[in-house]
C-alpha cells in the first residue's frame, strides 16, 4: 500500500480495516455461553447491558461487543457466541445489521459510542430497533455520534474545533498532520473513517423515532453526563452529538 495520503479516502479506509484487524487479538478466550441469550442467562453471567464497538469495556457488568472479531494465539471469536477474554472481561462478534441474539426486555442498558455513523440510515434503524426490543422497560440507551452541526459551525466560524481535531489525530498516531484547509477538514467527516449517514440532534431523534422510541423521552447530553452515570462514563470522545433515551 503506498504511503498515507489523507487526499485518498479509499486506500485508508482499507488501512483503517486493516488496523482494525491487527488490534482485535487476545491471550486467551474461554467460550461462556451460546444464543439465544435471555435476562437469566444474562444475569448468571453478571451482564446488564451491551456496549457495542467495543473488544472490551470498562463497565463492569457488559458484554463487550464488534464485528471485528477477538483472537487468541489458538481461537477466533464465532459471531455471537459470548467469550471470557483473558480470564476477565466478556465479548461476543455482533454484527448490528443482522438480528441480535439476546431475547426482547433481556438487558438494562445498551451504550455505543461511534458506531452508527457507520451504517446506512435504514441500518441504523433497523439496529435501533433491535435496541428497542432487547432493552427491559424503563432501561437507557445512549448513542453517541459525530456531531454534524459541530462540523458545520467549525467550518463556518473558523473557530478552533478543526485544529483541535487535528491534534487529538496526531495524538492518535494516525497517520502524518492532517491538511488544515476548512474544505478538507469538512469532507473528512463524510468521505473518512467508514462512515456512511452523519447526523445532527434533530436526525438522531427522528432515526429513535422511527425505531420505535418516543421523542419525549430523547435527552441531549453532556460529556459522561447522563440518566446513568455509570453508562454515561462509558464516554470517550467529546466532539460528539449525545442522545439518551429512557423509561418506556
Amino acid at each position: 500500500m503506498s504511503a498515507w495520503d489523507w487526499e485518498r479516502p479509499e486506500e485508508l479506509s482499507e488501512r483503517m480495516d486493516t488496523f482494525l484487524v491487527d488490534g482485535a487479538t487476545c491471550d486467551k478466550l474461554e467460550e461462556v455461553a451460546r444464543p439465544p441469550f435471555d435476562r437469566a442467562v444474562l444475569g448468571d453471567l453478571g451482564v446488564t447491558g451491551v456496549e457495542f464497538a467495543a473488544w472490551k469495556s470498562r463497565h463492569p457488568a457488559a458484554l463487550a461487543s464488534d464485528v471485528v472479531p477477538l483472537r487468541a494465539p489458538d481461537a477466533e471469536a464465532a459471531p455471537g457466541r459470548v467469550y471470557r477474554v483473558d480470564g476477565e472481561a466478556l465479548f461476543a462478534a455482533l454484527d448490528i445489521c443482522e438480528p441480535l441474539p439476546f431475547a426482547d426486555g433481556s438487558v438494562d442498558w445498551v451504550y455505543a459510542e461511534h458506531l452508527v455513523e457507520h451504517v446506512s440510515l435504514g441500518a441504523g434503524i433497523d439496529w435501533l430497533t433491535e435496541v428497542r426490543r432487547i432493552l427491559a422497560p424503563g432501561g437507557v440507551l445512549r448513542l453517541t455520534t459525530p456531531d454534524l452541526a459541530t462540523y458545520v459551525d467549525g467550518y463556518l466560524a473558523g473557530n478552533t474545533f478543526f485544529s483541535r481535531h487535528r491534534k487529538r489525530m496526531r495524538a492518535a498516531g494516525l497517520g502524518p498532520p492532517m491538511p488544515a484547509r476548512r474544505a478538507f477538514m469538512f469532507n473528512q467527516i463524510f468521505y473518512l473513517y467508514g462512515h456512511r449517514w452523519l447526523y445532527d440532534f434533530e436526525e438522531m431523534c427522528y432515526a429513535l423515532d422511527a425505531a420505535g422510541f418516543s421523542s419525549e423521552d430523547v435527552r441531549r447530553c453532556s460529556f459522561r453526563e447522563g440518566a446513568r452515570p455509570d453508562v454515561a462514563d462509558l464516554d470517550r470522545c467529546c466532539a460528539t452529538t449525545r442522545a439518551c433515551t429512557w423509561k418506556w
